[in-house]
């Protein structure tokens, strides 16, 4: 499909598009929400626009990677893999804006993961960014775009991909490049990042991208965590850090974002061009796999986050050679 139709087209045509793509019979249903002002799906924009780089003479352009959502604001935050800008939207409005500038603001020069905690911090993972350098790997900001911390974490090979909020308010942050999460917080003595969990010798290392997107149990016991290259999950406990393997039976190799409500749990698969709806036990100790469904074959879908009843999902142009516009994070429903 050409992607300059795809702005055009409300949420419910998009829910209709994609339903024509489903890669089987057992491939989930998606159910309409409302969020809490009643709003209605085709109420609020099918997709979202961001801004971006413009293309000339074939250089510029820009990709984007990872999404955190404010609930108490109604505001999203998506990354800039090419130059590290963060952009702001809100769920009722179609266009989004640049909120924090990149190439080098705050010593950031690409971001991946982004999430929000309780008190609105906006916590954003750097990727490589610090990897063989004295930059920052993470970093911390209040709703008002205040630099709150900049850290480097306690390696300097680190591949800084993902981030969730844990049980204890702290920001747990995984490592594509070795089975290690870090956590970040304040406790009292200033921001620090810390080694929180290092796996090795129970999950190993493989080319690619290793830990990647990562989720909060139910419960809040554990942490779910996807190993992308391949397509393994992971269960680390969360008052011990130990990880053991989730058996899952399904296909989940290029496992990205993660998105988990109730015991459902979403796996985006981005250059695989599918995503997968698991059943989740409280604890994630045990999934089962309902679903599986293509997305459009044009893009390649990183990862998501739920905000007002509907699923944001961030087209990455990572399969272009040059981002080119539009730059999207496209609305849809959750899988039940």
């Amino acid at each position: 499909m050409n992607r300059n139709l795809i702005p055009a087209l409300t949420a419910l045509a998009l829910s209709v598009l994609l339903s024509l793509t489903l890669s089987s019979a057992t491939a989930p249903a998606f159910a309409d929400d409302s969020d809490r002002t009643g709003r209605t799906d085709q109420q609020r924009p099918g997709s979202y626009l961001l801004p971006g780089d413009p293309v000339v003479d074939g250089a510029g352009g820009s990709k984007f990677e990872g999404i955190g959502v404010d609930r108490a604001t109604g505001r999203y935050y998506v990354s800039e893999v090419t130059g590290g800008e963060i952009h702001r939207g809100s769920a009722d409005r179609r266009h989004a804006e640049e909120w924090l500038p990149g190439d080098g603001a705050d010593g950031r020069f690409t971001a991946r993961g982004v999430t929000v905690d309780g008190a609105g911090r906006v916590y954003v993972a750097g990727g490589p960014n610090g990897t063989g350098n004295d930059r920052p790997d993470v970093w911390v900001y209040d709703r008002d775009g205040r630099l709150l911390a900049a850290l480097q974490v306690p390696s300097n090979e680190a591949f800084v991909n993902d981030v969730a909020i844990g049980p204890d308010g702290a920001a747990y942050f995984t490592n594509s490049n070795a089975p290690q999460i870090f956590r970040v917080a304040n406790d009292g003595a200033g921001w620090a990042a810390t080694t929180w969990a290092d796996a090795t010798g129970t999950i190993t290392t493989q080319p690619g991208f290793n830990l990647g997107g990562i989720v909060l149990s139910s419960d809040r016991s554990a942490f779910v965590v996807a190993q992308g290259n391949t397509g393994d999950l992971w269960r680390f406990d969360a008052r011990t850090g130990a990880a053991t393997e989730i058996a899952t039976g399904a296909d989940l190799v290029n496992a990205d974002g993660l998105v988990l409500r109730g015991r459902d749990l979403v796996v985006i698969r981005n250059f695989s061009k599918s995503i997968a709806h698991l059943e989740l036990s409280a604890d994630g100790a045990r999934a089962r796999l309902v679903g599986q469904r293509a997305t459009d074959p044009d893009r390649v879908l990183t990862t998501g986050k739920l905000l007002g009843g509907r699923l944001l999902l961030v087209d990455s142009h990572f399969d272009e050679n040059v981002g080119l516009p539009p730059y999207e994070v496209l609305s849809t429903t959750m899988p039940r």
